[in-house]
Formats: structure tokens, C-alpha cells, sequence
């Protein structure tokens, strides 16, 4: 039999709009300690670490050498993923069936706020020959699938709007969310035209933080922690980065990197058999179209759901309970860090008042982001 591996321990600083009065190192720091606290170790303990870093966006390159420090991870096995948090979350889950050891951490921040000219360099991921010398906006890249996500699955604006009113929202119960706030739609539909159909409002605004993640396998997890909870499946995929060839209207990324970890946990029948998700919404219609890419929803079904209710926290599938992207803030690679985070304190009943009733089974999703079609999930039981 397959060993099983649980996350143990996890640490967070929350999520605010800026954070002048700490650094990168602090945030992490303040994360690493937390989540050892919780899972009742030291540092020593650990025998692998795995950190989320993106050089481009921390300023300086090889970021990674500043990561042992505040991990307490000098002279331990240590690499960065530059991609999501779930990416690094499943090299530490596979590091510790490799055999390297019993205890993993994985790893991930934003400092956003530290970044003057965040659209130039999201820009710049773009391809260099026929992308990038257009000098459009990334936003103009979401606006241009938004547009064709609605015309193919009939969505409308207003329901693109109502994912937006909710996670706002449910983010005023969170005590992480740093962009709560109480609304309508029209107060979304109404909001600024940044690139038509895309608002204002339809845009996740940036957030700092740090998480920090304890993975052990079955014997030392249940040796060590009451409450732990199981990674059941775990998939990620990384479909065309091309803008001349990728689909514009689904998330191709979404659907096979769900069914990678559905078919590890073996899921069938996911809007059954998963009580609740947290999945990326860095603009307001990507909840949806993940919601139908991941099959919790039909093609053309997540509007009309979300429209009736069917995704609040006392809806039939709850979708973003803690406030998601719009409501906590877009942390770039740290993202999946947070769906992670707040499927666990789900998953343990320590959501407050956000708290799901009688959930054993959640989702976490990410994406990487404009212009990439890369997105990851992983599936978390208690």
C-alpha cells in the first residue's frame, strides 16, 4: 500500500493590502514559526524544505538563497519552485514518498506591494517576438477570454458580478482578508471599465502574506497531530502559453489537473462526493470557468448557479467561503498557498464564522495567472 502523507502544521501572517513595516524574511518567518508551533516541531525535525519564489517578482535573482534562513532550513535539503504554492506543495508530498524523509515544509509569500510597476512586469511574461511588442495590457488578455468564456457558455455580466458581491463578502467573517467590503451588483457593473467586459471590480486587488505548510507521512502525522488532514490527490498542468493558440472560452489547465487528482483520490462524481472549494478568482468570471473546467459544474452551469445561491456559504456547494481572491487579495505565487490554507482550518472547524457544517472532504485550485495556462489542485479529506 501507498504510503499516505498529512499536512500537520500550517502558519499564515494573513493577508494586507501593504506591509511596510515588515520585510520578505520577516513574513516568512513569522509563517515558519507558526506552522512548526503547530505541528509541534522544530525546525531540526525537518528533513526537506521546498520554497515558492519568482525572482522577477522579489527583485534580485536566486532568490531562494534568503529562504534557509528563516525557515531554519541551513544545511538541509532546499530547492524553489517558481510556480504556485501547490506546485511546491506536491515536490514536498512527493519528496517524502521518494524516501528523503518523514517531515517536509513547503513554502510561499507576496510582497506585492513592493513592486512599482506590477503590470509591466506581468507583461513581461508575455512571448517576446508577437506578444509583447503589442504593448497591450494583461488586463486586456483577461478581458478578451472573459468576453469569450460569456458569448460560449451564455454567462452574463451580472452573474460575473455576483461572484464579486460574494466574495466580498464572505471575506468580512475572515480575519485574513485584507479587501472586504459590502456591495451590489450594480455597484460592480457600474465600477470603471478597465478593458470591456472587465470592471474595476472584477479584478482581485493585490495582498502580502506568508504561508508556510508541515507535510509528514501517516506514522509520524499520526503520532504528532491530533487533527491531521490527508492530501487525497494532487494534479497540476501547464496548457499553451501561446495567446495565437490557446482555448479562449475554458480552462483547459483547470480540467486536467483536476482530473490528475481526481483520479489519485479516486473522485468520480466530484460535485457529490466534494463537500465545498476554494478555487482562484483573480477576475470575477474565472470562478466560474473553473467551477466548469474542474465538472463541480456543467458548461454554462456556474452563472445560473451562483446566481440562485448555490455557491454561498449556505448555498448546495460552497465556492470561496474565506472571500477568495477578491476578498483576501490576488498573491500571485502564493495563491494556492492561501486555497490551501483555508481548506484546512475548514477542514479542522477553525473557520469562525465562515464555518462550513459538516464538511470531510475539500478542493484547493490555482492558477498562475496572466498569461500562463498553468493551474493545480489538489484535493485535502479530514
Amino acid at each position: 500500500m501507498a504510503k499516505r502523507v498529512a499536512i500537520i502544521g500550517i502558519g499564515t501572517t494573513g493577508f494586507r493590502a501593504t506591509t511596510p513595516d515588515v520585510s520578505y524574511r520577516e513574513l516568512t518567518y513569522e509563517a515558519a514559526m507558526k506552522a512548526y508551533l503547530d505541528a509541534g516541531i522544530e525546525p531540526k525535525d525537518v528533513d526537506s524544505f521546498v520554497a515558492t519564489s519568482e525572482d522577477f517578482f522579489e527583485g534580485y535573482s536566486i532568490a531562494d538563497e534568503y529562504s534557509p534562513d528563516q525557515l531554519g532550513a541551513v544545511l538541509k535539503p532546499i530547492y524553489t519552485v517558481p510556480g504556485d504554492f501547490i506546485h511546491s506543495l506536491a515536490s514536498a508530498y512527493m519528496m517524502i514518498l521518494s524516501g528523503i524523509g518523514p517531515i517536509s515544509v513547503a513554502q510561499g509569500m507576496s510582497k506585492a506591494s513592493n513592486m512599482l510597476t506590477l503590470s509591466e512586469m506581468v507583461t513581461f511574461a508575455m512571448d517576446p517576438i508577437y506578444n509583447r511588442p503589442l504593448r497591450e495590457s494583461p488586463h486586456a488578455v483577461a478581458a478578451l477570454e472573459m468576453a469569450r468564456f460569456m458569448y460560449e457558455t451564455g454567462t452574463t455580466r451580472e452573474q460575473c458580478a455576483r461572484v464579486v458581491v460574494k466574495n466580498k463578502r464572505n471575506a468580512l467573517n475572515n480575519p485574513y482578508a485584507g479587501h472586504s467590503v459590502l456591495i451590489d451588483t450594480d455597484y460592480v457593473l457600474n465600477s470603471e471599465v478597465v478593458s470591456y467586459p472587465l470592471t474595476q471590480m472584477d479584478i482581485s486587488p493585490h495582498s502580502d502574506g506568508a504561508v508556510v505548510v508541515v507535510l509528514a507521512e501517516e506514522e509520524t502525522a499520526k503520532a504528532l497531530c491530533d487533527k491531521p488532514i490527508w492530501i487525497r490527490g494532487i494534479g497540476w498542468c501547464s496548457d499553451t502559453p501561446g495567446l495565437e493558440t490557446r482555448n479562449w472560452a475554458e480552462a483547459i489547465y483547470a480540467q486536467y489537473a483536476a482530473e490528475m487528482a481526481y483520479k489519485m483520490a479516486g473522485i468520480r462524481y466530484p460535485r457529490k462526493e466534494i463537500d465545498f472549494a476554494e478555487i482562484n478568482d483573480e477576475f470575477s468570471y474565472k470562478e466560474l470557468q473553473h467551477l466548469e473546467a474542474m465538472r463541480i459544474c456543467k458548461r454554462g452551469e456556474a452563472g445560473p448557479l451562483t446566481e440562485i445561491g448555490g455557491t454561498e456559504i449556505n448555498g448546495e456547494f460552497p465556492v470561496n467561503a474565506s472571500g477568495g481572491c477578491l476578498g483576501v487579495g490576488n498573491l500571485y505565487e502564493l495563491n494556492g498557498g492561501h486555497k490551501v490554507l483555508e481548506v484546512v482550518r475548514q477542514l479542522r472547524g477553525e473557520a469562525g464564522k465562515n464555518q462550513l457544517k459538516n464538511v470531510t472532504t475539500g478542493l484547493a485550485q490555482s492558477w498562475r495567472g496572466i498569461p500562463t495556462t498553468t493551474g493545480t489542485v489538489v484535493i485535502l479529506s479530514n
